[in-house]
């Protein structure tokens, strides 16, 4: 019939990504494929991933006040 595992897919969709049934459906296979990191691109962004951009793209440097003044 088709190439797809479905039931893994969906299971993939439903608890690894924790979409709901209506995201899920609404998504094509290559979207699922992307963001469960089986495709060319980035890899599926993951904590370890997120803690190294977030050392090297701080929001604010250290001391920095929220309006960007610089002072603190």
């Amino acid at each position: 019939m088709s190439g797809f595992d479905w039931p893994g897919l969906i299971r993939a969709g439903l608890h690894e990504l924790r979409l709901t049934p209506d995201q899920f459906w609404r998504l094509t296979p290559a979207e699922l494929r992307l963001m469960l990191g089986q495709g060319r691109g980035m890899p599926a962004m993951n904590r370890a991933r997120l803690d190294r951009l977030l050392a090297a793209w701080p929001d604010k440097i250290q001391g920095e006040r929220d309006d960007g003044s610089g002072r603190v």
